[in-house]
């Protein structure tokens, strides 16, 4: 198992630079590319004939790859809480010819998904939880502050309340906590309160709408003290504080956290990538205490990182944190 990623960025990190007007700022239309897939498919190191686990099948890039190698002897168990990412990845895997089996739901279902396919164990196991690119790109959907849409942000949207009725009835004081602990928002009360202010005159129903209550509160937000240096749009940690929320997603990942030593056979790789220091501290902390009680044998010493190349072909890879635990033998 290598201790380090493979080109792993120099200690000095370059900033991405690109032509004036040419920043890319998505996936281009109906692309997909699977982030640090390569670094992916080392760490699991998948054989023919092995079971492998997608517990975020996505659009199937990474389980695609990883049933390729498993081959006709060889399973891949792939789930997604989105049904329409389930139709796109299905057509995806058929096309490797190698038996697989996909199950709608979240990670607490991977139990049940194991005893329904027959299988007591995995090989090794994937959790990609960032966005699909199809998901940010659908206004429809209610992820993205640049595209005006319903503020809904449910990954299965026949399942509980939208971002829209979150936002609608959440009390200004566990806005605030969230805003802090999960977005990291270095102004978590004066943007509730602005949100507070604006949902008592009328609903927050839409994403423009939200993106633009958030312009408002911090007008400066295009350009730092520094020359044409750009910062973060200001409505990125409250998107993302509210998607997190409304698809439970911190609860989640610990759920497959708990269950991850007793779904891996002896040897099994899992690896997870995440895009929020949250998510990535949960993480760390449940791999660092596995290896201490002996049901890992060996785990990620660093964080690893996409390589500049990547982040430059896929903008979307920018933010990816990759660490992966190795069940013990025994």
């Amino acid at each position: 198992m290598p201790e380090t990623p493979p080109e792993t960025s120099p200690k000095r990190v370059r900033r991405l630079r690109y032509a004036p007007g040419k920043r890319p700022r998505s996936t281009p239309p109906g692309g997909h590319i699977p982030v640090m897939l390569r670094e992916v498919l080392d760490l699991i190191d998948p054989t023919e004939g092995g079971i492998y686990v997608d517990a975020t099948l996505g659009l199937g890039g990474h389980s695609s790859a990883l049933l390729a190698k498993a081959g006709p002897e060889g399973l891949l168990i792939g789930m997604d809480f989105d049904a329409n990412a389930i139709l796109l990845a299905t057509e995806k895997l058929k096309a490797t010819g190698n038996p697989f089996r996909v199950f709608q739901g979240n990670f607490a279902g991977l139990e049940a998904a194991f005893s329904e396919s027959g299988v007591d164990g995995c090989d090794g196991l994937l959790a990609d939880l960032g966005m699909s690119s199809y998901q940010v790109d659908d206004p429809d959907r209610g992820f993205s502050y640049r595209r005006d849409g319903p503020l809904d942000m449910r990954m299965d949207p026949t399942k509980g309340k939208s971002a829209a009725d979150f936002l609608g009835t959440v009390p200004e004081k566990d806005l605030v906590e969230a805003l802090a602990t999960i977005g990291n928002e270095p102004d978590p009360w004066g943007v509730a309160r602005i949100l507070i202010a604006a949902r008592d005159k009328e609903p927050i129903l839409r994403t423009g709408q939200l993106a633009s209550l958030l312009e408002s509160h911090n007008r400066e937000w295009k350009l730092s003290k520094e020359k044409n240096k750009w910062k973060s749009h200001p409505a990125i940690r409250v998107f993302q504080t509210l998607r997190i929320l409304v698809n439970r997603e911190l609860a989640n990942l610990e759920h497959l956290l708990r269950i991850l030593p007793w779904i891996l056979k002896p040897q099994g790789v899992a690896v997870i990538l995440s895009f929020h220091s949250g998510e990535d501290r949960l993480v760390k902390k449940a791999f660092r205490e596995g290896l201490a009680s002996g049901i890992f044998d060996s785990i990620s010493e660093h964080l690893w990182r996409p390589t500049f190349q990547e982040k430059l072909r896929n903008p979307r890879a920018r933010s990816a944190r990759l660490r992966w635990a190795r069940r013990a033998k025994s």
